[in-house]
């Protein structure tokens, strides 16, 4: 069973990998760069404290915690726990055209930080948002199989680990305010 699925996860990681085309290339690249795409989201961020209202400000605040723990959770808990090498160090042929890491590779810490922003923002909003915020974590996280350094379950396990981690952080928030709201009210 194990050796099927580690099959099957190899077959889909050299389809993706192999698929290839210049405006593509460029896109993955940059959507993949936190340098690149930094700025965008810090103003996305600011412009959440700054003209979000209650909810926005709540998000941006929430945002600090998530990330923190997502980050800190994949890079340097459960890399290590698992120990699994990237792709384009394990594999002969693949197109790794942003260099290889020589880091480990379960979970994609892209997928845990994207999902967990793109969860939280699902919980706080509706509509278009919603789309957005996964459609920008799924594209973050194919462009890591895409560019060769994940396999389809380090972005699939980093998807799980982020969504739950946001569904926890605002149950605690949740908690944690409702019984804030009624302290004053039971005294």
């Amino acid at each position: 069973m194990a050796d099927s699925l580690l099959a099957l996860d190899t077959f889909l990681f050299r389809w993706i990998n192999s698929a290839h085309a210049p405006p593509l290339d460029a896109v993955m690249l940059f959507v993949t760069d936190i340098k690149r795409t930094g700025i965008l989201l810090l103003l996305v961020w600011v412009g959440l404290l700054w003209r979000g209202g209650k909810r926005g400000r709540t998000v941006a605040l929430l945002l600090i915690p998530l990330i923190a723990l997502t980050d800190q959770l994949s890079s340097h808990l459960l890399k290590e726990l698992f120990d699994r090498v990237r792709p384009c160090e394990a594999l002969e042929g693949v197109r790794a055209i942003d260099g290889c890491r020589y880091s480990l590779s379960f979970p994609s810490s892209h997928a845990v930080n994207n999902f967990a922003a793109a969860t939280l923002f699902a919980l706080f909003y509706r509509g278009w948002v919603r789309w957005v915020a996964f459609g920008l974590a799924t594209v973050v996280s194919y462009s890591r199989i895409y560019l060769g350094l994940h396999y389809p379950s380090d972005v699939v396990g980093g998807a799980i680990i982020g969504t739950g981690c946001a569904l926890a952080l605002v149950w605690v928030f949740h908690r944690l305010t409702r019984k804030h709201a009624a302290a004053p009210n039971e005294q």
